[in-house]
């Protein structure tokens, strides 16, 4: 489902524009239409009002909770089930966060990942995306919205930036608190600068030499790691936010002190942030991560270079939930009940 499908059926209801903001308000914010001053029915149509209860529970039934998966950090990864049985993963993350998904699977095949092993089932509608934002409000507030779950938002555009143009006006989340991660695509660059609500952008840069980011992310749109620092500084200068960089740190691969001088002199004088994770353990691959020693090493010497530099932990590794293991691990569990049967 879409947004502006709901949109149009409101409108076809004989809602005003006043009145789809107010019913679309009350749901990506979790509040009721009603006051104790102000009626329900003193500020809608009543055909609107008529059908708002199905909408209501159609609505609802866009995601759901199917298991909960707490971390020590405070953070919890929740496995979401949509209205028709696929399940993608979302992320509660410390200090008012969520991580959200944009697709079932992933197209990228980034090597090291384990959601786009099974490659890309379906796109998720910009609905079931802000309904994840909805189903984490219900659990704790909410006043960052990050698009770095299962799958490429560059890869379901339309989609994506009309639920973050929800999120950014109706949701009342701050614009450069609503963070859109990818890989790298100039679709991405030419359509956010375009955009009314213009978030944050985070890229998934993980290698400075050209080939071996390639064979991280073999599927990504080929664009040169120098090149797609310069696209990120251009967007970094017109929104005023810094670039996001993203780096899973991945043992003898990417923790090379060549790529760390490739990091301080592709970011020498740039307005970004770049962030240091080490791996988050996927079963059965053969990559693993540093030791917390190299990591903060790596951390230390960017800064030391003038290079502003976060070292972060994968929110949910604890539970063994990153990059699509709890989804994996259900699908995987269906597949093995069904072969006992």
């Amino acid at each position: 489902m879409r947004i502006q499908h709901i949109r149009q059926r409101l409108r076809d209801l004989g809602a005003a524009p006043c009145h789809e903001g107010r019913v679309l308000r009350a749901w990506v914010q979790g509040i009721a239409l009603g006051t104790k001053k102000r009626q329900i029915e003193n500020f809608l149509p009543l055909a609107v009002r008529d059908a708002l209860p199905g909408l209501t529970a159609e609505l609802q039934g866009l995601a759901r909770v199917h298991s909960e998966h707490p971390d020590e950090d405070g953070s919890a990864r929740l496995l979401v089930e949509l209205a028709d049985g696929q399940t993608v993963e979302s992320v509660l993350l410390p200090r008012d966060g969520v991580c959200v998904s944009t697709q079932v699977g992933c197209a990228v095949g980034c090597v090291f990942c384990a959601t786009g092993r099974n490659g890309l089932l379906r796109q998720l509608g910009s609905a079931e995306i802000v309904a994840q934002v909805v189903l984490a409000r219900s659990c704790r507030p909410v006043k960052k919205v990050v698009f770095m779950g299962m799958g490429e938002p560059a890869h379901n555009l339309d989609n994506v930036l009309e639920a973050i143009d929800l999120l950014g006006t109706e949701g009342a989340i701050g614009h450069k608190n609503l963070v859109f991660s990818t890989v790298g695509d100039r679709r991405v660059f030419e359509r956010l600068s375009q955009s009314t609500v213009k978030p944050a952008l985070a890229i998934s840069l993980h290698a400075t030499d050209a080939a071996l980011r390639r064979r991280l992310l073999p599927k990504a749109p080929d664009i040169a790691p120098a090149e797609l620092v310069e696209l990120g500084e251009i967007y970094a200068r017109s929104t005023g936010y810094p670039i996001q960089y993203q780096w899973t740190l991945l043992a003898g691969v990417n923790d090379t002190d060549a790529e760390l001088e490739g990091i301080a002199r592709l970011l020498a004088g740039k307005y970004a942030v770049m962030n240091l994770i080490p791996y988050n353990s996927v079963g059965g691959c053969d990559y693993r991560r540093p030791s917390w020693e190299r990591a903060t090493e790596m951390a230390r010497s960017l800064h030391q270079r003038g290079i502003l530099t976060a070292l972060r932990q994968s929110a949910g590794q604890d539970v063994e939930g990153g990059c699509g293991q709890l989804r994996a691990r259900m699908v995987g569990e269906a597949k093995a009940n069904s072969l006992a049967a």
